[in-house]
């Protein structure tokens, strides 16, 4: 049986880490044995690994010393592929191909717009990462990004499209359309309760909360309806503070990681994606299959293409609270197409996904 290989760090809860288990159980349903490598087997997709896949854990405090583990790993079970994902790690494993001198194809994907995420950055590394792209990213056999916009950013960093894909990311499974009829406990759902307005993602600036929570107090305003955040991350104080400056803070909770947030999705009014910048926006996805309609700002990159600007969902200016409730309010007003955004969401299967990233490598 032909094995590729999935490195990451660990299993945090980020959409990067879904994604390649979603491609994990893909391979695996196509015959093709799958190791995952975790540099730390931690993390709250641990309990997500999907059944036969090998987990394969390194026991390493640090990202770095991982390598030379990494190295003997690829010289004694030569994978016909090795999968990275987030930058640390495809550095890593682009010194573990090059310094293993193995034929194993090495295929790194980027998540996020590069350039956004350094201008944004609060350490020294996370600005200069992105400018050593071109100088990196060129050993790699293959280079997935997976949005056009994340494409495109890479291309205005230096590098050459050479060895340049776009990938859409593996969102719609069968086991998260499974999830989506899973019930919900919480008293917000039940019958004749306002609606629901849902933000899901890491409680971090990129995902810009502050920008939704001022948005909902405006919509709170006009009528009444609830907000739901689900994630954790280190502005989980600040965005709580900003609730009680706004006289809100009753109308919204915080449930922090949920294993399950599509079952969420199914029962809001409205999913509400208020990133300041995205490489993809793979909760768009998920709600849209859920028949929940959408609301996004209109960042880099992803969300425009997703909803097709703005067929299949409403698109406003970053940072713009104003714009954002006019949006939110208008979509609770209107008819859904349910079956209209789930037909959409099909664009984004696993199937079609992983059909692509098997054209990049060569199984028997």
């Amino acid at each position: 049986m032909d094995k590729v290989a999935i490195f990451l760090s660990s299993l945090d809860g980020g959409g990067a880490e879904r994604v390649m288990l979603n491609l994990a159980y893909g391979f695996q349903k196509n015959g093709i044995e799958v190791d995952l490598i975790l540099v730390k087997a931690e993390g709250s997709y641990l309990s997500q690994i999907p059944e036969n896949i090998k987990v394969i854990n390194l026991h390493k405090k640090r990202l770095p010393l991982s390598l030379p583990t990494l190295i003997e790993y690829l010289k004694k079970e030569r994978p016909v592929a090795l999968f990275s994902a987030l930058e640390d790690t495809n550095i890593v494993a682009l010194m573990a191909k090059l310094l293993s001198g193995v034929s194993t194809q090495l295929i790194v994907t980027v998540h996020n717009t590069l350039s956004q995420e350094s201008r944004n950055a609060t350490n020294l590394k996370r600005k200069v990462i992105p400018y050593l792209v071109p100088w990196i990213y060129p050993s790699a056999d293959v280079v997935v990004a997976v949005s056009q916009g994340v494409a495109e950013d890479l291309i205005e960093l230096g590098l050459r499209s050479r060895n340049l894909k776009v990938i859409y990311n593996p969102i719609v499974t069968p086991q998260m359309q499974e999830k989506m009829r899973q019930p919900v406990e919480h008293s917000w759902f039940a019958p004749g309760e306002p609606p629901v307005i849902l933000g899901v993602g890491r409680l971090t600036k990129q995902k810009d909360f502050s920008t939704l929570i001022q948005a909902f107090a405006k919509v709170r305003q006009q009528r009444p309806v609830k907000l739901m955040i689900l994630g954790e991350g280190e502005e989980h104080l600040q965005l709580e503070t900003l609730a009680e400056k706004l006289g809100v803070a009753e109308e919204i909770t915080f449930p922090g990681f949920v294993d399950n947030p599509y079952a969420y999705m199914a029962r809001a009014a409205v999913l509400v994606l208020s990133s300041a910048w995205e490489g993809f926006g793979n909760v768009l996805v998920e709600s849209m299959l859920a028949g929940t309609p959408v609301v996004s700002t209109n960042c880099e990159s992803g969300p425009s293409e997703i909803l097709a600007d703005g067929e299949y969902g409403k698109l406003v200016t970053v940072g713009d609270s104003e714009a954002m409730a006019t949006a939110i309010a208008q979509t609770l007003e209107e008819f859904c197409d349910s079956e209209l955004l789930q037909k959409r969401s099909l664009d984004f299967s696993l199937e079609k996904a992983v059909f692509e990233y098997q054209q990049l490598f060569s199984v028997d």
